[in-house]
């Protein structure tokens, strides 16, 4: 293994630590001029792997300008990292500056980086994006030696990634000595990973190296003393149990998927919180000095609990939590591991889990989840092919920093993994697309960003097209956001308006334009952990005041809800199909599933169940295909098109993560026994060919999609020096440009783009395919006079009245005990 140099050898000595085999190995790596991809479980000492080969360097050769540039994918954590990092750098007494740029950086330090960086710069790909855009890019990154990215796997999903793969590949060219060094929790294909880093540095070898696995995480299910609910998200049924189970341990972190889950929860703890523990609460729409404040309570152990979703997903140090809490079912084996390794930190010691199923459907998840996170499987997603509005981003941001020669740049983009198999001539039409706008646009002098210099060069129309480029920055496109200000009540009654709304206050934090909208004068709603009151907006900025309303109601989040993994899914199937397995379930559920059998049948492994029974003047299908909402939300769509072309008047239909329940007028049950309907046509998979096209076509999800690669790829700003537009002003923008696209010029990048991002993020069409061909000719279909018990959950999403407090789950119970005594004949 590698030698250290005696200073760092001292300070782990002085520690009484002994550095790991596999930090050794990617410090070996580094001083054999080749890149590493470390792959290790959370507490392996991921971080401190990537950074000795720096400090070694640093320690023997100290230079000036920027040695290691580290790429993390959440600001916290590149705060969090630079803080852990100073404090060896600081006991060794090594002169090596380390900062941090986010979009948190003041201004002037930001500026000054560009011209006089520190050795070590800690960024986000937004950031880096952002630097390479300037003319200082060339001499800024001349000098760099090492890039290490923190949480690949992370990355490597998303449009993120996409755009951080084509700074990688422009680093390259700027730095041809600098080399990779790539941190990930345990994924599975990490050959895909090596590949994605090896890509842009084709010259240097790629070591895949492991580390050893940590002690087994000690995992359970919280069991319920009550009944589980039948259908729901809240899991307010474990409020009293998970409250006492908070007392008994020093500092627990409560995860949910979505941002309403979290202030549901938050707020049913205060409710129970009689000995005034200190819980928090932290996701993304908190204003960053709202989550700071909580990040520094964390470190600093003066929190017992803290709710948050994935924002906590990620590699921050907190070394005092002893208990993690999945509320809800987790949805993915691998992001659940990521979760558990939240608790300790620590390799050599066990992390304690506890699964909180919302519903019965969620009980089998989590029971699905634990035995695949005690297997140590994983279900990560591979990474994935580059989108057209990503590239066109980049190709502006590269005019943007000097005039691009189109050969040299398609050279450089194909050496990033997502564009390996980009075509000459796609990537010159993408080119055409940011100079001009594209055949149908290029008549509007606005949408033309580059021209063509007399030696063939590209370069950006005028200075203002930088600037507008540097404001819109980035592939994150949120839903229209507005801020929350907490002013001063005015005392009105309802829908008065007395006085006006006192200006200032204090910002909560952001909260989606669209739930707003549905708001009147003194509606109540949960919003940063206190109860406010609607009093009005202004601009691009809603005024809320204190509350002490019953009822308020929760903010509804268009982000943050995970598919089912296709894994989970599949042992799911595989629970039910085994009636040996059901007494390893709570009595409740394994009783539910034994009346599923007396009643109808259960759904096999590899085949479809489906269920047809009348129910009042209404006639049922419901379907249990278990491949999560977003591909049961397309299937629904597709089939009540060919529903209605069979004269069965379907009605509407509602989609789960695990069924899909479809109702309408016709006798569903009578068609299909006298063959004027057959299953296998209804669900043969040539419904992902014209059906789709057409209903795509008529559709409002493409509209709502191309606007966000119409901003991805610089067609339309959401910022402008000194004003943001607001999402309506978006919205109509977008609009326009594709009713002009879709009948002018239909092939146009951004439609391409468009439809790629709808199948594979909205629609699921890929696991949809693959469903409907696992079915194929195992179709089970189970006629019934009565509801089936298993049918119960999804019937009780039908028609469901938004009832709020403690109303909403004894009216889920009693409308639940009431379908089943209608399934039961009672």
């Amino acid at each position: 293994m590698a030698p250290l140099p005696g200073i760092i050898e001292d300070w782990f000595r002085a520690k009484g630590w002994a550095p790991r085999a596999h930090q050794l190995a990617v410090l070996e790596a580094s001083q054999a001029d080749a890149q590493a991809l470390l792959i290790a479980p959370t507490g392996a000492g991921k971080t401190l792997a990537g950074f000795l080969p720096t400090l070694a360097d640093l320690v023997e050769r100290p230079g000036d300008g920027l040695h290691t540039l580290y790429i993390s994918p959440l600001k916290a954590l590149a705060v969090d990292v630079a803080r852990n990092l100073t404090t060896p750098i600081a006991e060794m007494k090594l002169s090596i500056r380390v900062e941090t740029r986010t979009g948190d950086t003041p201004a002037s330090r930001r500026q000054r980086q560009r011209t006089d960086p520190p050795a070590i710069l800690l960024t986000t790909p937004e950031q880096l994006a952002l630097l390479l855009s300037h003319p200082e890019a060339a001499k800024l990154f001349g000098s760099l030696k090492r890039l290490v990215l923190d949480e690949l796997h992370a990355l490597v999903t998303s449009k993120r990634g996409e755009l951080l793969s084509l700074g990688i590949a422009r680093l390259a060219t700027l730095a041809p000595q600098m080399r990779i060094t790539a941190l990930s929790a345990t994924v599975a294909r990490p050959d895909l990973l090596a590949e994605w880093i090896a890509a842009p540095v084709p010259e240097a070898e790629t070591r895949l190296l492991v580390g050893s696995g940590g002690a087994r995480p000690e995992l359970s299910i919280l069991s319920a003393r009550d009944r589980i609910p039948w259908a729901g998200h809240s899991a307010a049924w474990s409020v009293p149990g998970l409250y006492e189970i908070i007392k008994q341990h020093k500092t627990t972190l409560l995860f949910v998927n979505t941002r309403s889950q979290a202030e549901m929860l938050f707020q049913n703890l205060w409710a129970v919180n009689e000995d005034g523990i200190a819980i928090a609460l932290h996701h993304g729409s908190l204003a960053v000095e709202q989550r700071r404040k909580v990040e520094a309570a964390m470190v600093a152990g003066a929190l017992q609990a803290v709710v948050c979703t994935s924002t906590l997903d990620l590699g921050i140090d907190w070394g005092d939590v002893d208990l993690v809490v999945q509320i809800g079912a987790p949805k993915g084996a691998s992001r659940m591991l990521q979760r558990i390794g939240r608790a300790n930190h620590r390799l050599d010691e066990p992390s304690k889990a506890l699964f909180v199923p919302a519903n019965r459907f969620e009980v089998l998840e989590c029971e699905a989840a634990l035995e695949a996170v005690e297997a140590g499987a994983q279900d990560s997603e591979d990474p994935v092919s580059g989108g057209l509005d990503v590239l066109a981003q980049h190709v502006l941001g590269m005019a943007c920093a000097a005039p691009v020669d189109a050969d040299a740049l398609f050279a450089e983009v194909t050496r990033a993994w997502p564009y390996r198999e980009l075509t000459k001539p796609l990537f010159e039409r993408v080119l055409d697309f940011v100079a001009t706008g594209g055949y149908a646009l290029r008549a509007y002098e606005r949408f033309a960003k580059l021209r063509q210099t007399p030696d063939g060069l590209w370069r950006i129309a005028n200075p203002g097209v930088a600037q507008q480029y540097r404001l819109n920055i980035g592939t994150i496109i949120e839903e229209p956001m507005v801020k929350v200000r907490l002013v001063r009540g005015r005392g009105f009654r309802r829908g008065a308006t007395t006085g006006p709304i006192g200006r200032g206050g204090r910002v909560l934090g952001e909260i989606e334009e669209y739930f707003i909208d549905q708001l009147v004068k003194g509606d109540t709603f949960v919003f940063g952990s206190e109860i406010v009151a609607f009093e009005g907006m202004h601009e691009t900025e809603a005024y809320v005041s204190r509350s002490a309303a019953p009822d308020p109601k929760i903010p509804s989040y268009m982000g943050g809800r995970f598919p089912l993994s296709t894994y989970l899914a599949d042992r799911v199937r595989a629970m039910l199909a085994d009636p040996g397995h059901w007494d390893e379930l709570p009595e409740q559920v394994g009783d539910w599933l034994r009346l599923q059998a007396d009643i109808s049948v259960l759904p096999g492994r590899e085949s479809l169940l489906v269920e047809t029974f009348p129910r009042g003047a209404q006639n049922y299908l419901v379907c249990y295909p278990f491949e999560g909402r977003l591909a049961h939300q397309t299937l629904g769509m597709l089939l009540t098109r060919r529903l209605e072309r069979a004269r069965a008047r379907p009605l509407g239909f509602v989609a789960s993560d695990y069924s899909l329940a479809i109702w309408g007028l016709g006798d569903l049950s009578a068609l299909i026994r006298t063959g004027r309907l057959s299953l296998d046509d209804l669900f043969a998979e040539d419904m992902l060919g014209d059906d789709l096209e057409a209903w795509l076509d008529e559709s409002a999800l493409m509209k709502r999609t191309f606007r966000n690669c119409a901003v991805i790829a610089g067609l339309i700003e959401r910022r402008h020096p000194g004003k943001e537009k607001t999402g309506r002003q978006v919205t109509m923008s977008a609009d326009i440009i594709y009713d002009v696209l879709y009948q002018h010029e239909p092939d146009h990048i951004l439609i391409q783009a468009t439809r790629r991002d709808a199948a594979r993020g909205l629609l699921d069409i890929e696991r949809l395919g693959q469903c409907l061909r696992r079915i194929r000719k195992h179709i089970v279909h189970k006629p019934l006079d009565l509801i089936s018990p298993l049918a119960v959950p999804i019937l009780l999403d039908i028609g469901k009245e938004p009832i709020f407090g403690e109303g909403r789950e004894s009216a889920m119970a009693e409308a639940a005990e009431e379908l089943l005594r209608e399934a039961t004949g009672r």
